[in-house]
């Protein structure tokens, strides 16, 4: 793994200034987006392996790339059963460089985790972990409305319960992350340097790597 990974830049110095209010518009107004079907038949054919290995408690792992987090997760709980989601066919099918790793307590789907997420809501599933591992930065302050707890799929991700867990090398994503989940559950949660003993994604090696500093912020949702 080569140490080249450049520090995220943005003219943002700290906690962005309208995050309280669009949390509370998202949290006050229902998202209404339509599903579309192509993440409707994703979900379906996730929840069918989940349900044929004996619906164990259940671990999502958003956004997984080429779902190396995917696998780990899915030995470190050997009992629960971990389904990986990226929207990048590619990541999805990848899966050569980790050929001794094969547990069977996990698959990985292609699907749009906004459409994802409404649909394990609908269905009332919970989750038992809920894994949100180095998401998409948008670093510009404009871009607020497209990280995740600036999007309007929040108060979704919120409600599928279990613990939650964000982890990013960019330390005002974390704090901000965690100031919405503050504000959205009234629990106090912190942003907190993180050291992993086991890296769990590429991108988590890299910027290890690279000498980032890590932050990740962790709650249990009822």
């Amino acid at each position: 793994m080569q140490a080249n990974s450049h520090q995220i830049s943005s003219s943002q110095s700290d906690v962005h200034q309208h995050l309280d209010g669009l949390l509370a518009k998202h949290l006050a107004h229902p998202f209404q987006k339509p599903i579309t079907d192509y993440n409707r038949a994703a979900f379906e054919t996730s929840i069918d392996a989940w349900q044929a290995a004996g619906a164990k408690p259940l671990i999502l792992d958003a956004a997984c790339g080429v779902g190396l987090s995917t696998l780990h997760l899915a030995t470190q709980f050997p009992d629960h059963f971990v389904i990986g989601v990226d929207q990048s066919a590619d990541r999805i099918a990848r899966n050569t460089q980790w050929p001794h790793l094969m547990p069977t307590n996990y698959t990985r789907v292609r699907a749009d985790l906004v459409d994802y997420w409404r649909l394990l809501l609908q269905s009332e599933i919970k989750l038992e972990h809920h894994y949100i591992l180095y998401p998409n930065p948008w670093p510009k302050s404009v871009h607020l409305a497209r990280r995740w707890h600036g999007h309007a799929i929040f108060p979704t991700i919120v409600a599928l319960g279990g613990a939650l867990e964000c982890r990013s090398n960019w330390r005002i994503y974390i704090e901000e992350f965690s100031k919405a989940l503050t504000q959205a559950t009234q629990q106090e949660v912190s942003c907190l340097p993180y050291v992993p003993e086991q890296t769990m994604t590429p991108f988590e090696q890299k910027y290890q790597a690279s000498g980032h500093a890590l932050w990740r912020c962790q709650i249990q949702l009822s």
